[in-house]
């Protein structure tokens, strides 16, 4: 607003100036109305980039149309507001439209200059028009790149933010699946397998069929609970858990685990050493996804052995079971194991799959603060 005030007092200076120089009253309305037009145009064009340009081409062209006494129309102050509206509109429409924009301001200054030339005092040399329509064309022809590369910048610039957005969305998205997955699920499968212990252990058959269909229906309410989990975030997260695990969770996951038909057991050996927060989180994990995966698979009874294997640089978790009675049908595949390996991985270690005796080893090494 304070260079539209500047601009219009050096207009009108510049009219007053005239007239006392023996410009006609009409020629200093005419002006005076073009410059109204200039200032009008470069105000909307904040918000109506067209209709702003468009006001603004119309002075232009009143001034241009207007003829003065020795000097160029488009020398008044207030014609600076015209390449402020094509500023405005190259920084808010698209490339097409804005070079349309840029075609209509070098067809006015070529038409300028044409009038200008017309127009020409003796003794004036006709190069000058060449000069001062180069000038212009220079002038608007900055604007509009300068103009042109800012939108693109920070076009580039809403892009990148509106991937942040949505990466950071899909991020969270993903670390409620993988919770989900590495704590409902799991709990889920412990208290399938537990009622299945319990109905085959019990005398009552009543009460053994009863305890079947719940177990029955558990399973259904873990594969329902899986493909909730596909929706909700298709990819494996490739970010640290942000729930705080630490190994003395183990004990707890072993214990909850085990009943008369699932034999869990904890072993660990060596010195315990300083683990970073996502190799912890890892070596809890992976414990929690072999049992689980025992429990789902096979049919009991079955035993499970879970370890850690201590070294000054690295801990080996492992998970290993018998085989169970049978494998048991799963349908589709799971996510947990993928899920397991990105935490690993994430983690600086490896993790492996081994077929055992009659059974599967779930392995993973991970290194500790002093072998990192």
């Amino acid at each position: 607003m304070a260079a539209h005030t500047v601009l219009a007092v050096l207009t009108l200076v510049t009219l007053a100036t005239a007239w006392y120089f023996g410009t006609h009253l009409w020629q200093i309305l005419a002006m005076a109305a073009a410059a109204t037009l200039l200032h009008t145009g470069a105000l909307a064009a904040r918000k109506t980039p067209w209709p702003g340009y468009g006001l603004g081409a119309l002075g232009m062209l009143i001034l241009v149309t207007t003829p003065a006494l020795s000097w160029s129309p488009i020398m008044l102050p207030s014609a600076a507001c015209f390449p402020l509206t094509l500023w405005l509109l190259t920084t808010k429409e698209s490339t097409r439209s804005s070079a349309l924009a840029l075609t209509v301001a070098a067809v006015g200054i070529v038409l300028t200059e044409l009038v200008a030339w017309s127009r020409l005092p003796s003794g004036v040399e006709g190069w000058t028009r060449w000069v001062e329509g180069a000038l212009f064309m220079l002038t608007v022809g900055t604007v509009w790149l300068t103009a042109l590369l800012i939108r693109h910048r920070q076009e580039s610039a809403r892009r990148a933010e509106n991937d942040r957005l949505a990466a950071a969305v899909a991020g969270e998205r993903a670390s409620i699946r993988r919770d989900l997955h590495d704590v409902i699920a799991h709990t889920v499968t412990v208290m399938v397998a537990r009622i299945e212990a319990a109905a085959v252990t019990t005398t009552d058959p009543a009460t053994g069929k009863e305890l079947a269909d719940i177990a029955e229906t558990g399973r259904d309410a873990h594969q329902g609970l899986r493909a909730m989990l596909a929706t909700v975030a298709p990819h494996a997260d490739r970010r640290p858990s942000q729930v705080p695990i630490s190994l003395d969770a183990i004990p707890d996951l072993v214990a909850a685990a085990a009943s008369p038909l699932h034999v869990v057991t904890f072993e660990e050996v060596g010195t315990r050493r300083p683990l970073s927060l996502s190799a912890e989180v890892a070596a809890v994990r992976t414990v929690q996804e072999g049992i689980t995966n025992a429990l789902r698979h096979l049919d009991p009874p079955v035993e499970v052995t879970a370890s850690l294997e201590w070294t000054q640089a690295e801990v080996v978790v492992e998970v290993r079971d018998d085989g169970g009675r049978a494998r048991r049908e799963s349908g589709s595949r799971g996510t947990g194991l993928m899920g397991i390996e990105e935490r690993v991985r994430t983690a600086g270690g490896s993790l492996s799959i081994e077929d055992g005796d009659g059974g599967w080893v779930l392995r993973a090494r991970l290194p500790t603060k002093e072998g990192a």
